[in-house]
């Protein structure tokens, strides 16, 4: 074999290139088989006896606010634990990562942890600390597969469970100060570089609810824009289930603003498209013309 791909390297690069394509696919799915199927084989049959499931992830809190359809589906029949691994090393360097070099650090936790217990569909949330796992949502990132499809399926593909993620699947209370505002969020990470936002210094009434060196960065383009440093998630996601509509691109605030299915505005990474817009009042855009078009919908409602 060695030396019929060193032959066709040579004579017909058409050919070598489907032989390398070929071994590619026939790696992948040994290694899917001999790893991989008899983990998903064995959660499948712990969601099929058991009736109380315990879930672990050590992903972004975006990743971890989308497994919530996946758990509250299964919570109709099931007990439901999660638990939070935190300071995983990141598998890549992101620019000004909210929890540095780690997935979720123990600030994070903090900060997610109320917004997470506040669902009542989730018996337990605890950090991780070797309990007994049925469901660990962290496999999604070691399979051999392109993982930029809709993120918000990755659970779907895990458990075999498939929720309809056009109903709302977060449930909190209304902010006492911060209402009917526009609300972003805008992280370094996932930027569109072919968009600003320069056209939003014509209206008022706008709010970013990020980190201070990302409200900072923004703030250069949009002269107006006005700061509120949120104490947790909980308190973002109440803001943001005030506000008239959230933009954000794909982070934390986004996944929130999907969540309770508010009016919102999704800017789309070009070269990791993952997040996705579901059900009404909602959209993504790529374009500055676009996204002009589509503020502009939601702002005249």
């Amino acid at each position: 074999m060695y030396l019929k791909k060193i032959w066709k390297k040579i004579t017909n690069k058409k050919d070598y290139k489907e032989l390398k394509e070929i071994e590619k696919i026939n790696k992948s799915s040994n290694e899917f088989k001999r790893k991989y199927e008899p983990i998903i084989n064995e959660i499948q049959k712990k969601i099929e006896t058991k009736k109380e499931i315990s879930f672990k992830h050590s992903g972004h809190s975006g990743d971890i606010i989308n497994a919530l359809p996946v758990i509250k589906k299964l919570s109709k029949t099931h007990k439901c634990n999660l638990f939070i691994n935190t300071n995983k090393p990141l598998n890549t360097i992101y620019k000004k990562h909210p929890a540095d070099k780690v997935f979720v650090n123990d600030k994070i936790f903090t900060m997610l942890t109320p917004l997470l217990k506040s669902q009542t569909y989730i018996s337990k949330v605890e950090k991780f600390k070797s309990q007994d796992i049925d469901v660990d949502f962290d496999i999604f990132r070691d399979f051999p597969i392109n993982i930029s499809f809709d993120n918000l399926r990755y659970s779907f593909q895990i458990t075999g469970i498939q929720p309809d993620i056009e109903k709302p699947y977060l449930t909190v209370g209304i902010h006492k100060e911060i209402k009917n505002k526009i609300i972003i969020q805008r992280t370094f990470r996932y930027r569109n570089q072919f968009i600003n936002y320069k056209f939003l210094n014509s209206y008022k009434d706008i709010f970013f609810v990020g980190t201070v060196s990302e409200y900072e960065d923004l703030k250069r383009e949009v002269k107006n824009l006005n700061y509120y440093e949120c104490k947790d998630f909980l308190e973002m996601a109440e803001i943001i289930n005030s506000s008239k509509f959230f933009i954000g691109n794909s982070s934390v605030g986004f996944p929130i603003a999907e969540a309770l299915k508010v009016p919102r505005l999704l800017e789309s990474c070009p070269y990791f498209p993952a997040a996705q817009p579901h059900g009404k009042d909602a959209y993504d855009f790529y374009y500055q013309i676009h996204f002009e078009k589509f503020f502009k919908i939601l702002n005249d409602k």
